[in-house]
């Protein structure tokens, strides 16, 4: 298949807010932020990106269409982990239960849950958007490795996600992913989890969990950076952000994803 890519016009704009790309980007999650603004453009769709940190008012927060957040190691966690608990937070919270499509990744799926309670037993609360709360297990190894997961199907759009979630069990309908992380996340609904894992340990190791997938917003510990591996989590998010913000679904023009798709096909081989 050949892409056919459009030129940038203002006819569809997307305002994808990075949060703390200098401190939650440890391992290469800055490559979604890629793949979502390539993916725009490729369509035509004038992609802005809004790089948010500590110095940034949270106001700013709510002009966002898309909101990103990578992971990171304990100590950028904390910092951010602060800076999250007033007004970026709430305004992050009120983008979320309205609808805006959201990527939340490991440490950042983590501060969207009720509390992470860490390897001392202190409890650290989280911005309880997800009904999920995380456990650090002292004796308990980290959960490291390829992943592979079925999606559920959770979308009403007919979108190339909900299209992936809903086929048979080929190797091209699963995901694909890397995982490091020492917390162990439960749901309260386990019926919101994003996908099954099929290998791998997922939430917690125990429960063939993963991820999350709450309204419009996923949270997973699928790095990779997953979105590369698997483009229609990203067509997935465009495509809400364009329902919410105009008003009506718009049909995204086919992309050559062949690469990708030969890529996650290989990975699935070795690993399955």
């Amino acid at each position: 298949m050949t892409t056919k890519r459009s030129p940038l016009n203002l006819k569809y704009t997307l305002n994808i807010a990075w949060l703390y790309p200098e401190l939650m980007s440890t391992y290469g999650d800055r490559g979604n932020i890629t793949v979502l603004s390539k993916r725009c453009e490729w369509r035509g769709i004038k992609p802005t990106i809004m790089r948010i940190n500590e110095n940034t008012d949270a106001s700013f927060i709510k002009s966002a269409d898309i909101i990103f957040m990578g992971g990171a190691q304990d100590t950028q966690q904390e910092i951010v982990q602060k800076d999250l608990s007033g007004k970026k937070g709430e305004a992050i919270k009120i983008l979320i239960e309205s609808g805006t499509p959201g990527l939340f990744i490991c440490g950042a799926y983590q501060f969207l849950g009720n509390y992470y309670k860490d390897a001392y037993g202190t409890e650290i609360p989280g911005l309880g958007i997800f009904d999920i709360h995380t456990i650090s297990i002292p004796d308990k190894p980290r959960l490291i490795g390829n992943i592979i997961v079925k999606p559920f199907q959770l979308s009403a759009l007919n979108s190339p996600l909900a299209r992936l979630a809903s086929g048979g069990s080929q190797l091209s309908n699963y995901l694909t992913g890397f995982e490091n992380h020492g917390g162990r996340t439960y749901l309260k609904d386990p019926d919101l989890a994003f996908g099954k894992v099929i290998k791998g340990s997922g939430n917690n190791g125990e429960d063939e969990t993963e991820g999350i997938h709450y309204k419009s917003t996923i949270g997973t510990y699928m790095h990779g950076p997953v979105l590369p591996q698997n483009p229609e989590i990203a067509d997935y998010l465009i495509e809400n952000a364009l329902v919410k913000k105009y008003g009506k679904e718009i049909k995204l023009n086919p992309l050559d994803d062949n690469f990708a798709t030969d890529a996650k096909k290989n990975i699935l081989k070795r690993q399955k």
